[in-house]
């Protein structure tokens, strides 16, 4: 099999004398390496396998126009377009195995731009001084390393120099796994869920894989079902058990588990299989117990650990949650099916539970029947998401879904 390159994406300007290093570093193990300047201001101080402006024009304009912007997020946004295409392309002309960058804030913005654009498994490292604070504007929904440089990218020494060695050989042993990974050909079935629906992902989980599929599963903490939806759009999906729904009241009334304004809708607007469940809706994310308690004051909260404060939802809450829920099933092109635990919507929410709440259950139930098409099936079930018997049904749920398309399951 033929060597692929790895691409090191990095403003020349700045931080040239660190991507040579991390190029004798990526020789020194025997690859090629390939470099891309995304810089705007000065020269690079070595050639670069791809120029400014040879980016600048990929991106849609000319170097010097680039340059008389003024405005340095506008010119990045051109410079990450323009680096995107080029990676992109020579990622189809087979020249390139993977991508490095390096940077600081400007630098981690256009480095992680053009390694957002790669498919899963795909090799991505940025080392970045970025990487110890939130890296999730960077990182999205893909598989990108990101390491912390402890100094600030400026030269190389005895700290960053073991550092971009480091991130250097990292890539260099993906680059190495020539085979890659060969994906199996069973149906794949995706599957939602947080630790406190857990109990109930895992007895789901095992009994689809008893039958031969492949399930993935995606922790609700939004990026997570950001990433579902995503995977959903873009792959063959056989079905989709949608466990946990948190996401929806994180992004309608403001939780740290925002996976934007369209969770849950990817499957049901693709037409794919879907059994749709409330879980996890009892509460919304709200970070540090100090943060909940100044962001939501007055609400039931429970301390998970020291970072994450779970914060009950209203009754109020619960009912436009509901509504949202009920709304998209209506739009379902495909087939769904829906079942609410009556016993509380995860561990949490069950006597001796810090969320417990009959009445708000109750609600959700009367409020989603009202707004859901009668079309769209429903079952009200009698017990705790986590119980044994309400597994059971969302299993037996989904196996009549899946009969119902032919599928080999």
């Amino acid at each position: 099999m033929k060597e692929r390159a790895a691409l090191i994406v990095a403003t020349m300007d700045t931080k040239g004398k660190e991507v040579q290093y991390l190029s004798e570093c990526i020789q020194e193990s025997g690859l090629t390496a390939l470099t891309l300047d995304g810089g705007t201001l000065g020269e690079s101080p070595f050639p670069t396998s791809v120029t400014r402006d040879e980016v600048a024009l990929a991106g849609g304009m000319p170097l010097r126009q680039v340059q008389d912007l003024g405005d340095e997020a506008k010119a990045i946004a051109v410079m990450t377009s323009g680096a995107t295409a080029i990676a992109k392309r020579l990622y189809k002309e087979g020249r390139i195995g993977g991508i490095m960058s390096i940077g600081g804030a400007m630098g981690t913005i256009m480095g992680t731009g053009v390694m957002r654009s790669f498919p899963a498994g795909f090799p991505k490292v940025m080392i970045s001084t970025m990487a110890s604070s939130n890296t999730r504007p960077y990182v999205g929904t893909k598989d990108i390393m990101m390491l912390y440089s402890i100094c600030d990218l400026s030269g190389v020494n005895r700290v960053t120099g073991k550092v971009l060695r480091n991130g250097a050989n990292a890539l260099a042993g993906m680059l190495r796994d020539q085979l890659g990974y060969v994906p199996t050909t069973a149906p794949v079935l995706a599957l939602s869920t947080l630790g406190t629906t857990e109990t109930c992902s895992q007895r789901v989980r095992a009994a689809f894989e008893a039958k031969g599929m492949e399930v993935l599963v995606f922790h609700t903490t939004g990026a997570g079902g950001q990433a579902m939806d995503e995977v959903v759009s873009e792959e063959e999906i056989t079905g989709v058990i949608d466990l946990s729904l948190d996401e929806i009241g994180n992004n309608r009334f403001g939780g740290d588990y925002d996976a934007g304004p369209d969770r849950c809708s990817a499957a049901l607007r693709k037409g794919v299989p879907t059994v749709v469940v409330p879980g996890n809706i009892d509460f919304l994310g709200g970070g540090p117990l100090k943060m909940a308690q100044l962001r939501f004051p007055g609400r039931r909260l429970h301390v998970h650990n020291s970072a994450i404060t779970a914060v009950r939802t209203t009754q109020e809450e619960v009912n436009v949650i509901a509504g949202i829920i009920a709304t998209r099933c209506n739009e379902a092109r495909g087939l769904v099916s829906c079942l609410v635990p009556a016993g509380g919507f995860s561990a949490w929410d069950q006597p001796g539970g810090p969320f417990y709440d009959p009445d708000a259950v109750n609600s959700f139930s009367r409020t989603f029947r009202d707004v859901l098409s009668p079309a769209v099936p429903l079952h009200v079930l009698p017990f705790n998401i986590n119980a044994p018997e309400f597994a059971d049904a969302v299993i037996a749920t989904m196996e009549e879904l899946l009969a119902k398309t032919g599928s080999r399951v």
